[in-house]
């Protein structure tokens, strides 16, 4: 299996798992004299069935992209690292060019007027350019994905 079906898989998973719960919730009170609409044994049966698959594999997903190049001096969990802190990055600079932005709604020149901290211009750049780096990384680790094995 690649790296990148696996990681569908666990997204898979995962969205089962909380479907799982969701139907475990619904069915884990009843009034009395009813019967649950579905079997909560049944449910937590299969809901421990597939905490043990999704473990099992992100476990194997975890040790191939620490096993696996990403270049000459990563693998691809630094890679993935890397790729984090700049979409967190770019996110915090996103917020602050937002905050930054000063609407021009002043009725009189007797409110109060607000003025810019930063340089719009420069951050905006700074912007551009971490969402370029992240691009170009983003799409370098999902080649990498679609090319790799799974070691299990």
């Amino acid at each position: 299996m690649k790296l990148a079906e696996a990681l569908i898989l666990r997204s898979d998973y995962q969205k089962r798992i909380e479907h799982l719960r969701n139907r475990l919730l619904q069915n884990a009170k009843i009034q009395e004299g009813e019967t649950p609409n579905e079997d909560p044994k049944v449910l937590i049966k299969e809901l421990n069935q597939l905490l043990s698959d999704l473990k099992k594999l992100i476990k194997n997903i975890n040790r191939t992209n620490l096993q696996t190049a990403f270049n000459d001096s990563q693998s691809v969990a630094d890679a993935l690292t890397e790729r984090d802190l700049l979409s967190q990055e770019r996110k915090i600079y996103s917020a602050l060019l937002e905050a930054a932005a000063i609407p021009h709604d002043r009725y009189s020149r007797t409110e109060i007027k607000y003025v810019s901290t930063i340089n719009v211009r420069e951050t905006q750049n700074y912007v551009d350019e971490l969402s370029q780096k992240h691009r170009i990384l983003d799409t370098k680790i999902q080649e990498i994905n679609w090319l790799t094995n799974v070691i299990e």
